[in-house]
């Protein structure tokens, strides 16, 4: 079947405009380095649990734990890549796509009717009945410049449907745009159930037997629904969801955070679909209606009700599909309050199932793959707390002069093992992103408070409020990065330290080159915090940018408050 004529594609980092994917194909240079990894990380384990190696119990005991962590993760992440390379579109799919706009019984590429019809009003069908499709687009106080585009975007997207502002933020100018672009308005008395409960009031309205949901900043290519729908010919297919990929990466923070999920989209969530363990991401994603309905709407209980709806659904049986194909564009955290809140919203999410609903628990009705691969998105945010331990073991030698490794190791033996590990994660990451990130180093580094945080709520049974990301007070940027900035000072003036001993002894140490690295990390990070304070306190002039035309505008619904409420 013809591509659909006019449909645009994202723009890569040059500006140039090209047809991106997320990957998920298996070079054999890919696989070269995933195997060299794996071996990698099978010789450090040894190495570390190798009982002459061993040094003094406290910084050895904070190693050991820290690495056997991210060991565990590296190699089911390597065997997880390894699996993938398939493609999920298969011989049904692609003849249900071909057929996808062609009147049933009628020749291929027949369209009775749909000659003078704009592409957003041909008629889908699947196994010869038509289908309907409902396009949510949910807001909770963004900005309505980018609320507008991803809403036009969404109008215009082919193939029939009807597109819903779903508004939390309970805003008129919000309802506004919604009017002028054609597209149903909901808004809600309460925010109860927060993103989750948005979508599950709107489905008591909506009664499409799939349904697409896009964040407010996320603009849906105009060929969505042609790469999705049709893998609903498989009655079995709860879900098909696509990547998130990021058009603002202007800030450091934007870059991080953007290239941090880059590995994940491009190989983990492809290999995933081998395990039927692909999951939601809460955006550019399709429903089927009856699946969500069968396990009683999207899940409210978290704050990434994304994964746990997932979670439920592959407990009951459903299948679920992603399609490495970048399908919609849209903002990464730009700022260290928006990263910080979006950060421990997930990591909260991992750490609720990790405590409260264990993928290895007999009572789930998982296979074993999905067990693991749940396990693995359960526990992901340990990796981040990690940090936390290995910063504070060469503070413990310069200090206290205690070891994590014998003495008789020689820096050069620990460092090729290190590097066996290490080394071959960032070469990995070099091939997967096309060269070094250190934006992504940084983060990875920084970010344990927010996940200890993560951690404790759960543990304690702290809620913390739901907060959009992207949005943010424009607080400054040091109210969220308090512990980084004492571990910073703690660092710097341990170098120092660490520096004057090793003068004083003729022998420079790998402890303080160590710590060293460790506080330039930090350092980094401090010095994009202050970058940003300032842009904070003079921020740059607004240019005033004039609105192009709308599509032509469909009949307007607007629902002023639940079924059933009182007036």
């Amino acid at each position: 079947m013809a591509r659909p004529a006019g449909t645009g594609h994202p723009l890569d980092e040059s500006g140039a405009r090209t047809r991106r994917t997320a990957g998920g194909e298996q070079s054999p240079v890919m696989i070269l380095l995933v195997l060299v990894s794996t071996i990698g990380i099978l010789a450090y384990g040894a190495f570390l649990l190798n009982p002459a190696n061993r040094g003094d119990a406290l910084p050895y005991t904070m190693v050991i734990i820290a690495e056997t962590i991210l060991v565990f993760h590296a190699l089911l992440a390597m065997w997880t890549i390894l699996s993938g390379g398939q493609d999920p579109r298969d011989f049904q799919m692609h003849k249900a796509q071909n057929l996808l706009f062609d009147l049933p019984g009628s020749a291929p590429g027949y369209r009775v009717g749909t000659e003078s019809l704009p592409a957003r009003e041909w008629p889908m069908y699947l196994h010869g009945a038509k289908v309907t499709v409902d396009v949510f687009i949910t807001v909770y106080g963004e900005d309505p410049a980018k609320i507008r585009q991803t809403l036009r975007a969404a109008v215009a997207l082919v193939g029939k449907h009807r597109t819903w502002v779903l508004d939390d933020g309970r805003s008129d100018e919000v309802r506004d745009i919604a009017a002028a672009a054609g597209a149903a308005y909901v808004r809600r008395l309460s925010s109860n159930g927060a993103k989750a409960g948005n979508v599950n009031h709107a489905l008591s309205l909506a009664k499409g037997e799939f349904f697409a949901i896009f964040d407010a900043d996320f603009v849906p290519d105009a060929r969505f629904l042609v790469e999705t729908i049709p893998f609903f010919t498989d009655e079995r297919v709860a879900f098909v969801q696509t990547p998130q990929a990021y058009g603002n990466l202007h800030t450091t923070i934007a870059r991080g955070a953007a290239y941090m999920q880059a590995v994940f989209y491009r190989f983990i969530q492809p290999g995933r679909n081998r395990f039927n363990a692909a999951f939601c991401v809460g955006t550019n994603v399709v429903f089927r209606r009856s699946a969500i309905d069968e396990v009683g709407g999207i899940s409210t209980d978290s704050k990434s009700e994304d994964v746990w709806t997932s979670l439920h659904l592959h407990e009951r049986g459903w299948r679920s599909i992603f399609i490495p194909e970048v399908l919609a564009v849209g903002d990464a955290p730009e700022t260290v309050e928006a990263y910080s809140k979006q950060q421990l919203r997930w990591a909260t999410g991992g750490f609720e199932i990790l405590l409260t609903h264990n993928p290895l628990s007999p009572r789930r009705r998982l296979t074993m793959d999905q067990r693991l691969q749940y396990l693995v998105t359960a526990s992901f945010y340990l990796t981040g707390i990690c940090p936390l331990l290995l910063l504070l073991v060469p503070p413990l030698e310069i200090y206290f002069d205690l070891r994590p490794m014998n003495l008789t190791i020689t820096v050069l033996t620990w460092a090729l093992y290190y590097s066996g590990f290490y080394v071959m994660q960032i070469l990995l990451a070099w091939y997967t992103l096309g060269s070094f990130r250190w934006e992504t180093l940084t983060l990875a580094t920084v970010s344990f408070p927010i996940y200890t945080k993560a951690l404790a709520n759960v543990i304690s049974g702290k809620d913390e409020g739901w907060h959009v990301t992207g949005s943010g007070s424009h607080r400054s940027p040091f109210n969220f990065i308090v512990p980084q900035v004492l571990f910073f000072v703690f660092l710097a003036a341990t170098s120092l330290v660490g520096v004057w001993r090793d003068v004083d002894n003729g022998v420079f140490t790998l402890a303080t080159a160590w710590n060293a690295t460790n506080t330039a990390i930090l350092g980094a990070f401090v010095a994009t915090a202050w970058r940003e304070a300032r842009r904070l306190r003079h921020p740059a002039p607004e240019i005033a940018t004039t609105d192009a035309p709308a599509p032509p505008s469909e009949p307007i619904t607007v629902v002023a408050r639940p079924i059933g409420a009182r007036p």
